[in-house]
């Protein structure tokens, strides 16, 4: 059973975890989560116990105490969602500039990549906002008076 263990202490190392743990049954691990830059704990970490039960009980004693003077959260460890990586922009085929189906421009300019807007539409955006007007826009030109 894996377990999640909440607001720990930043003093807490992997042998206090698996200390607090080990009166409640057999500790498989016991892992202290640390940023990788600093070598500092992000304050939780995950204890694994084999047997489901001493785990139960292990949850129900432990939550709420204090651990290294602070009051730890633990509950049965949920798995992580699985989310689909995205790039620069954030959401669903947005650029550098964000804004919905824009490319670097942002909300201004963009369209579709460089330079083209909705399909279909004649929308022609690119890097610097709204597309100006084209010769084709307009009328033809009438027959001179002269």
């Amino acid at each position: 059973m894996d377990i999640y263990v909440g607001n720990l202490a930043y003093a807490t190392d992997d042998e206090g975890l698996r200390a607090a743990f080990a009166s409640f049954g057999e500790v498989s691990s016991a892992r202290v989560v640390t940023d990788r830059m600093t070598g500092r704990s992000k304050g939780f970490g995950f204890v694994e116990m084999p047997n489901a039960e001493e785990g139960n009980a292990a949850i129900e004693a432990l939550n709420g105490t204090d651990l290294d003077g602070r009051p730890i959260r633990v509950n049965e460890s949920q798995p992580k969602p699985r989310e689909e990586r995205r790039g620069f922009g954030g959401g669903e085929r947005r650029g550098f500039g964000g804004g919905e189906r824009r490319g670097f421009g942002g909300p201004r300019g963009g369209g579709r990549g460089f330079g083209r807007g909705r399909e279909g539409s004649g929308e022609r955006r690119g890097f610097g906002g709204p597309r100006r007007p084209r010769r084709d826009d307009y009328e033809a030109p009438r027959e001179s008076q002269w």
